[in-house]
């Protein structure tokens, strides 16, 4: 494993504990000395790493999408042919089949590996969703197996055949594939975060009708108030949300524990990072002309919780101010 940050980490554990031999190399000395004290072999270079593993040798970068792809290049040039190098970052797939492309003279494999779990994989199981030649993924399969959440983590389909995915793992395709599934997955995740999000947004202002409003040409009148005199506790809807309903879920089940442990999230400022993966699928889906447009509702949201619509704004207010004379209205502070 190259990179043993809270995900490599997290890998690095659950192999060993089904028995698996692990060597790990990261720039932290300190991240390293950890998986050493679990039982793995350290290392203090790649050249170190790749020195001490016998062929053939299957090697894991989990390192930030930034730097994947020239990370698995310096792999790659340790390697010898029919060793396998995994990109297990948040990759675009589109790098992934360039360096599969590029690799393919040196007889090294190239598997990309989407990995969702977060911190909670190494005793829940890591969901993976992989890409690469069929041989290197029959050599890896073991890895697949222990890595994973395993059949018995849900309720079977059916009773039939075990399925491709049962087991937690799928082998989605030639190399990009398994990037190219996780892509989607995390845009999907972003909309139904977004959702979650907004609807208990709607909840949490449901008691304005109590509260008196400015009545004046720039703001919109409250009609109706005493429809919305609800002082409803989002925390306490999230644990009945948890519990039966068609939304339940993993997010709520998250969402619930921070509401428990912090019922106005005051630690929190609101500004929501994007990865890529959002982005990447958008762009998919306006390359194969599929429309997504919960997907790019929640990008977007995004985007503005980073400000980043501050001057769209501003020339919002410009506009209305130059055609009907609207002075904006200061936002009260505290």
């Amino acid at each position: 494993m190259v990179g043993l940050g809270r995900m490599g980490n997290g890998l690095v554990q659950r192999l060993q504990r089904a028995g698996h031999e692990c060597f790990g190399y990261d720039r932290n000395v300190d991240a390293v000395a950890g998986i050493v004290e679990a039982g793995a072999i350290g290392a203090g270079s790649l050249e170190e790493l790749v020195n001490q593993m016998v062929a053939p040798r299957a090697v894991w970068v989990m390192v930030p999408a930034a730097f994947a792809g020239s990370v698995v290049r310096e792999v790659a040039a340790l390697l010898e042919p029919g060793d396998m190098v995994i990109d297990g970052g948040n990759s675009n797939w589109r790098d992934d089949v360039d360096l599969a492309e590029e690799l393919a003279p040196t007889g090294v494999y190239v598997v990309d590996i989407g990995t969702s779990g977060g911190v909670h994989g190494l005793e829940r199981g890591f969901s993976l969703m992989i890409g690469g030649p069929d041989a290197a993924i029959e050599h890896l399969t073991p890895i697949f197996e222990d890595l994973s959440p395993g059949i018995e983590s849900a309720e079977r389909t059916n009773d039939g055949p075990v399925r491709p995915g049962e087991a937690g793992w799928l082998h989605c395709g030639p190399s990009g594939a398994g990037h190219f599934v996780k892509m989607v997955h995390n845009g999907i995740e972003y909309g139904m975060m977004a959702a979650i999000a907004e609807g208990l947004g709607v909840l949490e202002q449901a008691d304005l009708g109590r509260v008196l409003h400015d009545e004046d040409a720039e703001t919109t009148p409250m009609r109706d108030g005493k429809y919305y005199e609800y002082d409803i506790d989002v925390g306490a809807v999230a644990e009945v949300w948890r519990r039966g309903s068609v939304i339940s879920s993993w997010l709520v089940d998250l969402t619930a524990e921070a509401l428990a442990m912090s019922p106005e999230l005051a630690e929190y400022s609101g500004h929501v990072s994007d990865s890529g993966e959002g982005r990447w699928t958008a762009q998919a889906a306006i390359d194969l002309a599929v429309p997504a447009p919960v997907i790019n509702a929640s990008l977007t949201s995004r985007f503005a919780s980073r400000s980043q619509d501050e001057f769209a704004s501003k020339v919002l207010s410009a506009m209305r101010a130059g055609f009907g004379g609207h002075h904006e209205k200061k936002v009260p502070e505290g």
